[in-house]
């Protein structure tokens, strides 16, 4: 197998420019859902980590997918991976050996879905440590930021009214893009103030939606959305820095910064709760025991205790693309316009109007006939 190498140590900016049927260099442990989802729609012919897809802390969900879809996963290559330049041509051999030309670049861990189950059984039985790693991080987070959390202290004064308004969350999550879409009516008839988390600030954009405000550390989101006039909220630590800051100072846009422990997706419920939200939407957030996993154990305690907080006015919209989907098939739509030819067809032979207008098609036809044939005489 060969291909082409992209090669990024984050896997979110290298599907920005991954192409079909180059090889993805990644160095991703713990490979998540969002990530493997990313991979597929840029439709690489494989994917080569350099760390442990399954590291074995929780049983994750990125390695099932691709596999799942056919897409060849080699594991546990080792930095060397990145010795390769962008561009060179890559070979994978069935032993999970990687080379560039004739040169033995690596040496990785060929997955299959067999082994992958293997790895899921195993993970599962870590199960129990993260959790009380969880309960240790909630304890931690609530010393840290009850006042932010239980009373809206420390909030930023901000342009965007929110007050009793709807407001719709998105984060670049699981089935984001598709819940996005399946929102539109919801959307046209409440027009509520819309709020994109990074990236979900260009699914907003790609949905042909008017975006609001953009919160978070800046490092996923397009100069385009940075432009597009909506309020600006810089996430940073609790100590003030914030590695956002100096990319939207660059493009000269006006922007706020909002010093916080917590994730970004944390940071825009609590704000527009705070600042009097009638009702908070989410799209893509984060809610299950693996999507915290998944985002990492220091990011689970505030995800879960902002939940606790907004619960009262979050409604959350993961899944709403599922929730009904048409059972009408292909072929009985098929047949449907077939059906509505018929009789239209029929109600012509049968009426004065419809001769004449039979009529005129076939001189119609009679005379494109004739100017073809007149083409090459």
């Amino acid at each position: 197998m060969t291909g082409v190498a992209r090669l990024d140590t984050r896997t979110k900016n290298l599907t920005k420019r991954l192409e079909p049927g180059d090889i993805a260099v990644i160095d991703h442990e713990d490979l998540d859902r969002v990530a493997a989802e990313a991979l597929l729609e840029a439709k690489p012919s494989a994917v080569l980590n350099a760390s442990p897809s399954t590291s074995g802390r929780y049983p994750n969900l990125g390695p099932g997918i691709l596999l799942a879809a056919g897409v060849p996963l080699i594991d546990d290559l080792g930095t060397g991976i990145f010795s390769v330049t962008e561009g060179d041509t890559l070979r994978v051999d069935p032993e999970g050996n990687v080379y560039a030309g004739e040169v033995l670049i690596a040496n990785g861990i060929w997955q299959t879905e067999q082994s992958n189950a293997r790895n899921m059984e195993e993970a599962r039985k870590g199960m129990p440590a993260q959790l009380k790693a969880f309960a240790s991080n909630t304890m931690e987070f609530v010393e840290k930021e009850q006042d932010l959390i239980l009373d809206g202290i420390g909030m930023p004064d901000i342009r965007t009214q929110f007050q009793n308004r709807h407001a719709l969350v998105v984060v670049r999550g699981y089935q984001f893009k598709e819940d996005l879409q399946a929102l539109k009516h919801y959307i046209r008839e409440y027009r509520p103030i819309i709020i994109g988390v990074d990236g979900g600030a260009d699914a907003i954009l790609e949905a042909g939606l008017k975006l609001d405000m953009i919160v978070g550390d800046m490092d996923s989101v397009s100069d385009k959305a940075l432009r597009s006039g909506a309020e600006i909220v810089v996430h940073a630590y609790r100590d003030g820095r914030a590695p956002g800051r100096k990319r939207v100072e660059d493009l000269g846009v006006e922007h706020l910064v909002f010093p916080a422990t917590g994730t970004s997706e944390d940071i825009a419920m609590l704000l527009a709760d705070a600042k009097g939200a009638k009702l908070i939407v989410a799209v893509g957030t984060h809610s299950t025991l693996i999507e915290y996993m998944d985002k990492g154990r220091r990011g689970m305690a505030s995800t879960f205790l902002t939940r606790l907080q907004v619960g009262s006015k979050l409604i959350d919209a993961k899944g709403v693309s599922q929730l009904y989907r048409t059972r009408i098939s292909n072929w009985q739509i098929s047949l449907l316009i077939a059906a509505g030819v018929f009789a239209i067809g029929a109600a012509m032979v049968s009426t004065a109007a419809g001769q004449i207008v039979i009529d005129l098609m076939q001189v119609w036809w009679s005379d494109l006939v004739h100017w073809v044939k007149g083409m090459f005489r």
